[in-house]
């Protein structure tokens, strides 16, 4: 049983966790977010599915309560549009002695003070990863990162504020912090830089620069973490389009309970396949008999090398058509 303060998370340990298999895993709670940045790397929208059979959604928290991971992401989409899911994930995994990290757009934070249920979600975090850019604020001002950032550091929870990795954006992120912490801020909030993913809507802001050849690409360390979806399904693949469908059928299995969940993650835990794609790098799987001549073909990154090596070797689907996978199957 854990005890009743969180565990407080630094951005290295958290970052230090995708490292080692089994460790950690990414719960995404809910397809829905109110905000629409053009950014979004899986397509969120406000009228995008959300939990709707709760009975399976705490069958999966129990699956992830039970299992031996030591921290556990909550994403989405939008988290804290799950006022009930997220409320009941939060406790049960704290309860469980699991170290939570929530990430959120900062978009509930109408006010100053938030709401004494997010409250009760932030004191049992072990870290918050907050987002802020450009994209963010045409959706939803500033005024509310500035809210956000209080109320989460007025907790006590550690902070990590995760911008896109362009000397505007985290000008713009600095500033912000100061007027809504003070000039101090950086004593006790973290900054994390990210590239632009080009997936999602934010394929259409991506211009492809340069094409690889697939059997050069080295190794995805998030292939080591695995991804559950609220309805039970369990990707093999951090890329979050592959829990719209898109990319090869093998990186998916549903699970209906919680021991199939268990099952689920430890099939992909246990994967020669993603045991190589995670220490010994995607071009590797190039020298599969079943690969053929993709090795030799171009991909423009990781995920598209990765997708059609898999595709061929599992013997899965192919890539599908659609706005999930357009950009990736537009790179094999």
């Amino acid at each position: 049983m854990a005890s009743a303060a969180a565990a407080r998370l630094s951005l290295a340990e958290v970052e230090e966790s995708r490292w080692v298999r089994g460790d950690s895993a990414l719960f995404f709670i809910t397809d829905r977010c109110p905000v629409g940045c053009k950014h979004c790397s899986v397509d969120s929208r406000p009228d995008s599915p959300r939990i709707t059979d709760f009975a399976l959604f705490e069958q999966v928290v129990a699956g992830l309560a039970e299992s031996p991971l030591r921290i556990i992401g909550i994403s989405g989409g939008e988290p804290f549009v799950e006022r009930r899911g997220l409320s009941y994930a939060v406790r049960e995994l704290h309860r469980a002695g699991k170290s939570v990290v929530v990430y959120t757009s900062g978009f509930w934070a109408r006010t100053p003070k938030a709401p004494a249920w997010i409250e009760s979600v932030l004191d049992l975090c072990g870290c918050v990863f907050l987002s802020t850019d450009a994209f963010h604020q045409a959706g939803m001002g500033e005024e509310r990162f500035r809210n956000a950032a209080k109320a989460i550091t007025d907790r006590g929870t550690p902070m990590v504020v995760q911008v896109l990795d362009l000397d505007t954006e985290v000008d713009r992120a600095q500033r912000l912090l100061a007027a809504a912490l003070g000039p101090g801020w950086s004593s006790t909030v973290e900054l994390n830089k990210v590239a632009l993913l080009p997936y999602g809507r934010a394929a259409e802001l991506y211009s492809v620069s340069r094409r690889r050849p697939v059997e050069s690409f080295g190794s995805c360390r998030v292939a080591r973490a695995r991804v559950i979806r609220y309805d039970g399904v369990v990707s093999a693949c951090c890329n979050e389009a592959v829990l719209m469908g898109a990319g090869p059928a093998w990186f998916r299995r549903r699970a209906d309970s919680s021991g199939q969940v268990l099952d689920a993650m430890k099939h992909y835990q246990d994967s020669d396949l993603l045991q190589v794609i995670g220490w010994e790098g995607v071009g590797r799987l190039a020298g599969h008999p079943l690969a053929g001549d993709l090795g030799s073909r171009e991909a423009t990154g990781i995920c598209g090398a990765c997708w059609s090596l898999v595709g061929r070797i599992s013997r899965g689907e192919p890539v599908p058509a659609g706005r999930a996978a357009r950009s990736v199957e537009a790179a094999i």
